[in-house]
Order: structure tokens, then sequence, then C-alpha cells
């Protein structure tokens, strides 16, 4: 991209309403005012998860974060005429607390995140124990984190890592195209998860959520009475 068509893009970004950078403009104040439903991407690159969770979800706020504005900056111009409901914040997710409450976000997905292979590197996955803190602060007392990712090392050790976390798996699908079940929103393919498809990728989904939560909701299960509870969050 050349130098002046970048700068007309970040250009677009300070002049879009619906695109927050914290950076440029220190006295935002954002806690409490994105609305009752808050769905959260993180890393979101170019947005075109961001774009499809928000035509899915019309009634809720859906908020693509990522710290890179030119990529950002094609999402963010989608959402003019395809999803009013879409929201973009330019920031680092060790950030997050600083513009979300406490239990203000219901779901947060990690849509094709970088896995950071090497061992050294473990901290900055985002399914980290660092990171899972930042989420459970956040999140609502029900709330749940999605993983998706074509990375098999960052599938299986997230498994494994979760529950040293103090978090437990809802829902593990080891290939999310070879399941036999369509699922509106798992189906959702970026031009990046395409890609995969075509190179022959798996690609895995985890959902999970703090252990705590999941306990005190199997506790209200075993004393519900009207009728059973699902284990479906």
């Amino acid at each position: 991209m050349g130098r002046r068509k970048k700068l007309a893009h970040f250009q677009d970004l300070h002049d879009w309403a619906h695109v927050y950078q914290p950076k440029f403009d220190d006295d935002l104040n954002l806690k409490g005012s994105w609305g009752n439903k808050v769905i959260l991407e993180l890393a979101c690159g170019q947005g075109a998860y961001t774009i499809a969770l928000a035509q899915i979800y019309p009634d809720a706020t859906i908020i693509g974060v990522d710290i890179k504005g030119a990529r950002m900056w094609h999402g963010a111009r989608l959402a003019l005429t395809h999803a009013k409901n879409a929201r973009f914040l330019r920031t680092r997710i060790e950030e997050l607390e600083r513009f979300f409450n406490k239990n203000e976000v219901d779901e947060i997905w990690i849509t094709f995140p970088d896995p950071h292979p090497r061992e050294g590197k473990a901290a900055k996955r985002l399914s980290s124990a660092r990171f899972l803190k930042i989420y459970e602060e956040i999140l609502k007392p029900d709330g749940v984190v999605h993983l998706k990712t074509d990375s098999t090392d960052l599938y299986e050790w997230t498994k494994q890592s979760l529950p040293d976390s103090g978090w437990k798996i809802l829902q593990d699908i080891p290939n999310v195209y070879g399941a036999g079940v369509y699922d509106e929103i798992l189906h959702i393919k970026t031009p990046y998860e395409r890609r995969y498809l075509k190179e022959g990728r798996t690609i895995h989904y985890l959902l999970f959520q703090p252990a705590t939560v999941f306990s005190k909701f199997k506790k209200s299960c075993m004393v519900a009475i009207a009728e059973p509870c699902s284990n479906h969050i």
C-alpha cells in the first residue's frame, strides 16, 4: 500500500464515529457505553468475522479489536453500509480492562490468532493464562470465549492448559467442517480461512468458560425442580 493511500485510510479511521483509537484520543471514556449485549473479536485483522457476527446478531454490539489500523480499515469501511452495529477498537488486547467494565462483555471470539509456536512465546498466545485473567475480569458471570484456529498445536496446547488456569471446556470440535453438523456461526469463512481450507488445513474450535462459573451453573441445574437444565450456555 502506498504512503498516500495509507494516510487516507488513517484519516478515515479518525473520522469514522464507529472506530475508537485511544492512542489518538486520551479522553475516551468507553466503559459501560457499549450496550446490553457485547461481543468482541480479538485480533480481528480486516474484520471479516466481526462484520459477519454483526449481521447474525443485529441487536448486539460487535467490536473488532486490533492494533493494526491499516488492517482494521477494511472492516470499518464495510461496517458503514453492511453492519451498523459493528464497532472497532484500535488497542492492544492487554489493555482491554481500560475500555470495558467488569462483567460487561457477553462473549469473546479469538479467530485464527498468531499461534506463536515457539515455546518461549507461549505467554503471547491469546489463550494463555495471562490473557485469560483479563477475559475473566470483563466477561459477564455466564460469559464464554470461543477459539477458532487452523493451528493444531495451539488447539491442543489450549485444551491442555485451560484446566490449569481454572477454565472449563464446554465444547470441543476437532474438525469444524468434518463434524457433520452445520453451524452458521462456526461456518463463517474469512478470506484467510477459505485459503486455509483450500490448502487442506483442519479448522479446530473450542468453547470455554471460567470453571467457577461452570460449577455454579451445574449446581443450579441440580437444585432446579421445574424442568431439567441443559449444559449448553
